[in-house]
């Protein structure tokens, strides 16, 4: 019998994993049947059924073409208490005319439990400002597009003047408390909250506008498409989000969210447009969505050093399965920006390509005692022409004093309260073909090395026409092609069933290893 995991239930929709051992795509072709009635073939591992009635039993069957394997699912939609069309309050969706206004009127005048939606149209617009309990839908042909003007879009300050520190802390720029623009959808300290449909929430970046001399503050730093300010139970599923400012979904001391079967599309030349960067964040399922980006495809982070001091709030419980990474500088990434510790993270059944880097890890010193990464998972994944596979790094070089000695030092210097923790690392079931640079690059500090790495059921083979490259973003280090493992720095490492194939160097340069474990 096919195993299936409701994954999302809506007033709308309602999403569906395939449990099985792929990565993304389906095992075998399968059909889909909602209430008998032929639907057509499903491709991927998740998918999502659209355009269902509020409160209203379905009947879903999936059957393997090739085997007759089957299983049925009676589920019933929530129920909704409300529709409210954005046009009914004056939007024009043609593109031209400003429809900020009557969207956000649209969205306030919704009850608890309603929804709102967007017919097929052009909908420009400023930043939008989301409230508690309501769905947003985008229908097909429904399309958000942001405004250019920076100078109309309000302003997100750093902190404000409030009693509990956890209320204060509003705009945050690389994980510091910082002014920011708001972004197209921005929701702050907002619950049971869906944004669902088959519509495109368009940033309209250029690099005549938000990507022009993107390190440089204009008024204020850049937006991001999709901001989540200590927001709780938030859906967003099935849309395609693209051309961002900056980072395009960033989640920001929130908890219980599903990012389910989107479509997140940057150029990969656009600057800093991170896919997805859940930032002190709990509890994250990110599930069946392709990325193609300009920077980390996911980048999971927690503040900096001073953050950290004040709130130091980790990102822990994250499980990403069934997704398709293309183009960015990593695939699943942890830092740099993670001051308060990530914790607890599941990689599982996913396909990389073209990445710079595969599961990348980047800290160093200055992230603080706090800064503790730990119990990170990986397994079930392909990886084609990824750069390097593999990489730890204790010396990134990000920031002001991201070059200083201090940063940069092999040396074994005093540990304190501005030194990092790596624990314990398990990479397993893992196929990489075509690799270019290095199969792993993983350095820790002298002072306090990784913990432990488990690498088990590896499989490495080098493009024999690979072209140097860097393996990572540090001080002192030089181009790699074809080279095997490079092991520093790591208390307890064990190697089971690791195959490196046309690599130029030996498979594994091991130094400083405390334990070898078989």
């Amino acid at each position: 019998m096919i195993k299936l995991n409701v994954v999302s239930i809506t007033s709308r929709t309602i999403s569906i994993e395939i449990d099985n051992c792929e990565s993304y795509y389906a095992d075998s072709k399968y059909i889909l049947y909602v209430n008998s009635v032929n639907l057509g073939s499903v491709d991927k591992n998740v998918f999502t059924i659209k355009n269902l009635d509020p409160d209203k039993e379905y009947s879903i069957s999936i059957k393997n073409i090739e085997t007759d394997d089957a299983n049925q699912l009676v589920i019933r939609t929530k129920p909704e208490t409300a529709y409210i069309n954005v046009k009914d309050f004056g939007a024009v969706g043609d593109g031209k005319r400003l429809d900020t206004f009557s969207i956000q009127a649209a969205i306030m005048a919704c009850p608890d439990g309603g929804r709102v939606y967007f017919p097929e149209g052009v909908y420009l617009t400023y930043p939008i400002f989301l409230k508690s309990n309501i769905t947003i839908e985008l229908g097909k042909g429904a399309v958000l597009l942001g405004t250019k003007e920076r100078e109309m879009y309000p302003i997100l300050p750093g902190e404000i003047d409030c009693k509990k520190i956890e209320d204060s802390y509003l705009g945050s720029w690389e994980g510091e408390a910082k002014e920011i623009f708001a972004s197209l959808i921005t929701g702050i300290g907002v619950e049971n909250v869906n944004i669902i449909g088959e519509g495109t929430i368009d940033g309209n970046s250029s690099f005549d506008t938000w990507w022009h001399d993107a390190k440089v503050k204009r008024i204020a730093w850049r937006p991001r498409i999709v901001y989540l300010n200590k927001c709780k139970n938030v859906l967003i599923e099935g849309i395609t989000i693209k051309n961002s400012p900056s980072w395009t979904i960033h989640p920001l001391m929130s908890q219980n969210l599903k990012f389910i079967n989107l479509n997140i599309e940057n150029p990969k030349d656009a600057p800093n447009t991170d896919g997805l960067d859940p930032e002190s964040c709990k509890d994250v399922v990110i599930l069946g969505t392709r990325f193609s980006v300009g920077d980390d495809c996911i980048a999971i982070k927690s503040g900096k050093l001073a953050t950290s001091r004040k709130l130091p709030v980790p990102s822990e419980n994250l499980y990403i399965r069934n997704c398709l990474m293309e183009y960015g500088h990593g695939a699943v990434v942890i830092g740099s920006e993670m001051s308060g510790g990530v914790k607890n993270v599941h990689v599982d059944r996913c396909v990389f390509r073209k990445t710079d880097r595969g599961i990348r890890i980047k800290t160093r010193r200055g992230r603080g005692k706090t800064g503790v990464i730990d119990e990170i998972h990986a397994s079930n994944i392909k990886m084609d022409k990824v750069l390097t596979p593999f990489t730890i790094n204790s010396f990134y070089f990000c920031d002001m004093d991201g070059k200083t000695e201090y940063v940069w030092s092999k040396e074994k210097l005093p540990v304190d309260d501005r030194t990092p923790y790596i624990g314990n690392i398990y990479l397993k079931d893992i196929t990489c073909n075509d690799a270019q640079v290095a199969a792993g690059y993983m350095y820790g500090l002298p002072e306090r090395k990784i913990e432990k790495v488990t690498m088990e059921n590896i499989y490495i083979k080098f493009d024999l026409n690979a072209k140097p490259d860097y393996p990572e973003m540090l001080s002192f280090v030089d181009e790699m092609c074809r080279n095997g493992f490079y092991l520093n720095n790591i208390k307890k490492l064990r190697l089971k069933n690791v195959i490196v194939e046309n690599a130029s160097t030996e498979p594994f340069i091991k130094l400083n290893i405390d334990e070898e474990i078989q």
